[in-house]
């Protein structure tokens, strides 16, 4: 998945439409607390079966690009990567 996309000529961060999706629900999520020695690869494979998408992960809870994050730290984990595909089609 791009993490941009290119709209009226322009490149746009996909990764602030996806937090915009679900701070508005347009992207249904799960909350998670991290726990201490995990990291955002490990959520990423446990919910999506791919470790690369933790950059998803990171926009959905607007923490940056961090892989790693402190114990503690809540995170909302978009359910479903095809929403996130129909996100992108209605920018």
């Amino acid at each position: 998945m791009r993490r941009f996309i290119i709209k009226n000529g322009s490149q746009v961060n996909i990764s602030s439409f996806i937090r915009q999706g679900v701070v508005s629900g347009q992207l249904s999520s799960t909350r998670e607390i991290v726990k201490e020695g995990l990291k955002l690869d490990f959520y990423a494979d446990k919910y999506y079966g791919d470790s690369s998408l933790w950059w998803i992960i990171a926009a959905a809870s607007g923490i940056g690009w961090w892989l790693q994050v402190p114990p503690g730290i809540v995170l909302y984990i978009p359910n479903s990567i095809s929403d996130i595909e129909d996100l992108k089609k209605r920018i």
